[in-house]
């Protein structure tokens, strides 16, 4: 299946064909990257339809219980926080050249702000 959508706002279709290929809607809504990796979004999910290849709408289910950082539900200390920081950083750091250079996503971002965060709330905890 191509990595393409439909806009339920403004019934646009749109597709994207390749790794570095970005592509919204008319409105804005949702947008569909990255070619055959099919990465998606919306601002609102009910919004969201995938288009397979013989033209037939999908509705797709949407997971509101992600844990971007993979953080416990027990709230973790100091030192695991320090290590799941050094570990982002040398993940980063690992990267091939190719992928090094590519711009993060605000997905990407949101984690390394979540991991501060608790950070920060850890230190005033102590």
């Amino acid at each position: 299946m191509k990595n393409r959508a439909k806009c339920k706002l403004c019934n646009t279709i749109i597709e994207s064909f390749h790794d570095l290929d970005l592509v919204l809607c008319k409105c804005g809504e949702i947008s569909v990257s990255s070619g055959n990796a099919m990465r998606c979004g919306a601002n609102d999910w009910a919004n969201f339809v995938r288009v397979d290849d013989l033209g037939n709408e999908i509705v797709v289910k949407v997971q509101d219980d992600v844990n971007p950082l993979d953080i416990p539900k027990s709230k973790p200390g100091i030192k695991e926080l320090h290590q799941m920081l050094n570990e982002m950083i040398k993940n980063i750091e690992t990267l091939p050249q190719h992928a090094a250079i590519q711009p993060i996503t605000h997905y990407d971002f949101a984690s390394a702000l979540l991991l501060v965060s608790e950070l920060f709330k850890a230190l005033d905890d102590a």
